[in-house]
């Protein structure tokens, strides 16, 4: 992915510049790069080092841990895809013999399978892998920690796990399965299992001296689908506009779309975080902005990516260092900088095709007892049901070509909406999964739920 300095104002640049300067002077660490992405390419790249003239480029490779943990889970999206497992299906059904069978595909990539978060000891991110080289290994004697599906519980195991599953289902590695249906087609060539020149070299910073201790880099064997990979920020920048975008050569949209939508129960915490976890993603709101992505640390590194969708922005930010900078704060400003310094520029307005307007007679005001809806036509023949003002329910609907639509958010997702027609063919109402919309409030000619009272409206002291 080529970078252009030039797609941002210098104003801009300056400012993401000074934030990462920050980071890596607070954070002490030994060096941070940083990418940004808008409109699907690179369009800055920053980097602080406390080497002179050594400034690492968008080549150079940093360990990215869980991040590993995104890419796994588009390989069993696409299984997915593919027919060949249902995200509701047991693992049981298709890796046998765990001991967690139980334990639902869908909630091993949103974490609520119930699983420890860490392998048994020795501490597996600083120990050769070759030390767990079963799946019993990895997961230990008690394995369960919770009832499957009942809450949020981040798990490492459960990603080897998911690996296992894919290496199954595949009949091949799980590095070649990735590099095969992921790295290759996306064209990330820098992103690999093993460190490839030129890459940084992992450190541990004294937390009350300026000094460093060189860190491990282990082979992490079973545990690789959790934290293995090593890649860059230009490969991360391309791996973040598939996050927005998909790629049909590995993931559609819609798939993509599915992995940032919360799929885990949250806690009380995730409310006052504003954090939850998707399928493979992390998903949280700050400075007002729907975000997701995913951090990774392992011994000697930090890393994070972070994709705003509706600014159509993404950051990148790596690190060398076991802890230190908080790179999840870093790639939000990072986004927030971009996002409201050169706010994106909505498309003109355009008025929809000829075939999109068969319904206009349904567009317009629709009571809900007595509250005011209004409903617009959308492209594709989809249509827009909102509160005409206040707070309520709102729902885009996607037209099914048989004049009824299926809700695609909030409430009414997935619930049938159809317009119910009088025998002279004109609209009587509609019907969106059993709740009835009418053109009048209450009126008493409408086919409104329980009747209406023949007494009608009344003022204050009417009998």
């Amino acid at each position: 992915m080529t970078t252009s300095q030039e797609d941002l104002l210098p104003a801009t640049r300056r400012a993401l510049l000074h934030r990462i300067a920050v980071a890596q002077a607070e954070g002490r660490a030994p060096s941070l790069v940083a990418a940004v992405v808008r409109d699907g390419r690179a369009v800055w790249h920053g980097a602080r080092t406390s080497v002179d003239g050594h400034g690492p480029d968008a080549s150079v490779q940093y360990r990215i841990g869980s991040i590993t943990k995104t890419f796994t889970a588009v390989l069993v999206l696409r299984l997915r895809d593919e027919g060949v497992l249902d995200l509701s299906d047991p693992l049981e059904r298709h890796l046998p013999g765990t001991g967690v069978g139980e334990a639902t595909i869908a909630g091993l990539l949103a974490h609520s399978g119930g699983l420890a978060a860490e392998s048994p000891a020795p501490w597996w991110e600083r120990t050769p892998g070759s030390l767990r080289p079963e799946l019993a290994d990895v997961l230990g004697g008690r394995p369960l920690l919770h009832p499957v599906g009942r809450r949020h519980h981040y798990s490492n195991p459960g990603y080897a796990l998911l690996g296992a599953l894919v290496e199954k289902l595949r009949g091949a590695p799980w590095e070649e399965v990735l590099r095969r249906e992921v790295l290759e087609p996306l064209g990330l060539d820098a992103t690999t299992v093993r460190p490839r020149a030129p890459h940084a070299g992992g450190w541990a910073v004294h937390p009350w001296a300026d000094v460093m201790l060189a860190e491990p880099a282990e082979d992490l064997g079973r545990m690789a689908a959790a934290g293995q990979l090593w890649s860059t920020t230009g490969d991360l920048a391309r791996f973040a506009v598939f996050l927005m975008r998909g790629d049909d050569r590995v993931l559609g949209a819609a798939s993509v779309a599915e992995m940032r939508c919360p799929a885990a129960p949250l806690e009380a915490q995730d409310l006052v975080d504003g954090s939850a976890y998707g399928l493979g993603l992390q998903v949280m709101s700050r400075h007002g902005r729907l975000l997701a992505g995913h951090s990774g640390s392992l011994p000697g590194f930090l890393a994070n990516l972070t994709v705003g969708v509706e600014d159509d922005v993404a950051a990148v930010v790596l690190a060398n260092c076991t802890s230190g900078p908080a790179l999840s704060a870093v790639g939000a400003d990072l986004v927030r900088i971009v996002a409201e310094a050169e706010p994106r520029i909505p498309e003109p307005w355009r008025p929809l095709p000829a075939a999109d307007t068969s319904e206009l007679p349904l567009t317009g005001p629709w009571y809900w007892g007595t509250q005011v809806f209004v409903l617009r036509l959308t492209p594709g023949g989809g249509v827009l049901l909102e509160p005409l003002s206040g707070g309520g329910r709102r729902s885009r609907f996607r037209a099914n070509g048989d004049g009824t639509w299926t809700g695609l958010e909030g409430y009414y997702a997935g619930e049938l909406l159809r317009a119910v027609r009088r025998p002279d063919g004109t609209v009587s109402h509609l019907d969106l999964g059993s709740f009835v919309f009418t053109r009048r409030p209450y009126d008493a000619a409408d086919p409104v739920p329980g009747g209406v009272d023949p007494e009608g409206w009344r003022g204050l002291g009417q009998e």
